[in-house]
């Protein structure tokens, strides 16, 4: 991240589809009983294994992205999954039914092909009561390609999959709003404009019309409710695995 992408997030932190969901995700961790069992699926660089220090924690990944992809779309450049319990693929995980008390999938679901076909394998997996921690995107962009299949899950898809798993949800949240979505895509258009043409630098100029359409929208969606239906970053669920 450049050094001016970084004032632009300290200055509208909502505008990191991260913030917001990684405080959820923590705090759900932390409310599990110490001992537990967990299983992180996806689990990449492991960044939740800190948060998981007060638990049995085992992680899961397929090793397949390695930071580069096909260079295409947005790519984390250096991606290490050496610390990785088991690799394999998310809907065919090589343990027995019922192995874990609690299973955490952040931000996977839109790299995987069959996503419905992972939530099966959450089920097959988790003990009865068991705990499914979960976050995905309402929306992105393409990142990670060629490993990324689909732009994003609403409550509607988490409402009629998770039921016809077996799943009840616990609680149901988004994280930001039609409008912080905007102005996140205001304010990267113009270093997407400068990797994707050739005016070089001059590409920052754009932020002259950019910027104060931002200011704008942000000082409107104090005065609006209820755009988080539109659009939003993420959805983060919580459910349990039904008897």
């Amino acid at each position: 991240m450049s050094l001016l992408q970084s004032v632009f997030y300290t200055a509208f932190p909502f505008l990191r589809s991260a913030f917001g969901r990684e405080q959820w995700t923590e705090s759900q961790l932390q409310l599990i009983p110490a001992g537990e069992t967990l299983l992180d699926v996806g689990a990449g660089e492991c960044m939740y294994r800190s948060a998981c220090a007060h638990l049995r924690y085992v992680s899961q990944d397929s090793g397949q992205y390695d930071g580069r992809g096909n260079d295409r779309g947005l790519q984390t450049g250096t991606w290490n999954t050496a610390a990785i319990d088991i690799v394999s693929d998310a809907c065919a995980i090589p343990v027995e039914p019922r192995s874990f008390q609690n299973i955490l999938c952040t931000e996977v679901l839109e790299h995987l092909p069959h996503p419905e076909r992972a939530i099966h394998e959450f089920s097959r997996i988790l003990t009865p009561g068991g705990r499914l921690i979960l976050t995905a995107p309402f929306w992105s962009v393409s990142h990670f390609a060629p490993f990324h299949y689909c732009t994003g899950f609403s409550t509607y898809w988490y409402e009629n999959i998770l039921a016809d798993h077996g799943f009840a949800i616990v609680e149901m949240r988004r994280t930001g709003n039609y409008f912080s979505a905007v102005i996140q895509e205001l304010i990267r258009a113009p270093f997407q404009l400068r990797r994707c043409s050739r005016i070089g630098v001059l590409a920052y100029a754009v932020f002259l019309f950019t910027l104060p359409a931002a200011l704008a929208l942000y000082l409107f969606s104090f005065l609006t409710k209820g755009s988080e239906e539109l659009l939003c970053f993420s959805v983060c669920v919580l459910a349990r695995k039904m008897p």
